[in-house]
């Protein structure tokens, strides 16, 4: 009888007991308080405008959006979820002036002092590419680069049928839509093609970015909403994605089991380190070594994925170093982003994003995006890559605002483990189509 009892409270127990909601892993009335707290701080002017209070805003801001943004029906599941609304509402409170000035300008990671957004990319980049097995590297980034300029060429052929039927001609749709929509962002893409543009017609370079960057905000939006769409897509159809960790379809087939090995706590020190050492190095040849090859300047992330992509493919980094970059990586992945979305948003100006809206340029920038998906998603399957991962990194992270853009489509996505590649898209794509404008407007003008 005591036997039958104990299993009778064994089995009544685990109902008995109330699970905790939580909340960005805490019960809601703790985040409430510290929500509380902090924004009481922020509105009395006594939140400190540094690193430690632009997090502490940061963190208040998203952890908002993002619960309200994962529990909408169709947001949730095809727009992007939480981390889309952090992004979108960010930047309406900023457009609004909900937030002060002062720590509106505090959050901005491209106005702001405090510049985590690099330091927040180069842990990333160390911890994906030195998760991916040798072989499997080699043979991924060889296929890289046509699948990239398959969505180039995807966005220039549906971006040119589109503005023939708005009446712009092939030669317009290019330089004012295309370009500055592939070109790789904003510092990397839209800057240099309008100084392109003032050197070649001797017209103001302030004219063709005016322009420019206002397609590529609009072209952004689209590129971060298809990325949930995408995501949405590979979870219903799951042969046309992966694990969300890497391209190849037979990376299985490739890639060799490894040991296991036990990482210690500075085990992790030695991974950032060893990661903010692969950005110097980055930095130095930028700068000062080899700032340009044929031409074209060549970004410190470019390089810096080149320098981590070498040392993994000649087994310099040591496995337990490897493991703690990658755990590394998977900790700011899922709780730094928000930090990242937020200050995404503080840098998108609503007003100039409603100033573009016009019905051709809404369009045309929507038909760029979808022909960059379509262009290097087919050739990504041809090469070996599953499409929509590939259409995700080689097409999105090409139409969008660079490196906060490419965090914004991937955390979208799902598919923050590929911010090595879509930093390629951004940095060694980017560098192509610069070389493309070139051609196209002594051609052309």
């Amino acid at each position: 009888m005591g036997k039958k009892n104990q299993e009778m409270a064994s089995v009544k127990e685990p109902t008995s007991k109330k699970t905790i909601k939580k909340f960005f892993g805490l019960p809601i009335w703790i985040v409430v308080v510290l929500i509380g707290i902090v924004l009481t701080a922020t509105y009395t002017g006594a939140l400190s405008k540094d690193l430690s209070g632009a997090f502490a805003l940061m963190f208040a801001i998203g952890v908002v959006f993002n619960e309200i943004g994962d529990r909408i029906p169709i947001w949730n599941t095809y727009i992007g979820g939480g981390i889309v609304l952090a992004f979108l509402g960010t930047a309406a409170l900023a457009y609004f002036n909900v937030l002060p000035t002062e720590y509106v300008e505090l959050i901005n990671w491209a106005n702001g002092e405090v510049d985590f957004l690099t330091f927040f990319i180069v842990i990333l980049i160390t911890g994906s590419v030195l998760g991916l097995e040798r072989k499997l590297l080699l043979k991924s980034i060889a296929g890289y680069v046509p699948a990239i300029l398959g969505g180039v060429a995807g966005a220039g052929l549906l971006g040119i049928g589109v503005g023939l039927l708005f009446g712009v001609s092939p030669a317009d749709t290019m330089i004012q839509y295309v370009l500055p929509v592939m070109g790789g962002g904003n510092g990397a893409g839209a800057v240099p093609l309008s100084q392109i543009y003032e050197t070649v017609t001797g017209n103001p370079a302030a004219d063709y970015y005016a322009f420019a960057i206002a397609i590529l905000t609009i072209a952004n939006i689209f590129a971060i909403i298809s990325g949930g769409l995408l995501n949405a897509l590979g979870n219903k159809r799951k042969g046309l994605t992966g694990d969300k960790k890497t391209l190849m379809r037979n990376a299985s087939e490739i890639a060799t089991e490894e040991e296991t090995t036990e990482v210690t706590m500075k085990d992790y020190g030695g991974a950032m380190m060893l990661s903010l050492t692969f950005y110097a190095l980055g930095l130095l040849f930028s700068k000062v070594l080899l700032p340009e090859i044929f031409g074209v300047a060549i970004h410190q992330f470019a390089y810096m994925i080149i320098f981590v992509a070498a040392a993994n493919a000649l087994g310099l980094i040591p496995t337990y170093v490897r493991k703690a970059a990658q755990t590394l990586q998977k900790f700011f992945t899922k709780n730094m982003i928000l930090i990242i979305m937020v200050g995404v948003g503080a840098d998108t100006d609503l007003g100039e994003l409603m100033a573009a809206i016009t019905i051709p340029n809404v369009v045309m920038a929507m038909f760029i995006v979808i022909g960059a998906i379509l262009g290097s998603a087919i050739v990504g399957y041809l090469v070996g890559f599953y499409p929509i991962d590939s259409a995700v990194t080689a097409g999105l992270c090409m139409a969008n605002r660079g490196g906060s853009g490419d965090l914004a489509v991937l955390g979208a996505s799902g598919r923050m483990d590929l911010i090595s590649y879509a930093q390629l898209s951004s940095r060694l794509g980017g560098g192509m189509v610069l070389i493309i404008g070139s051609l196209i407007f002594g051609a052309l003008l």
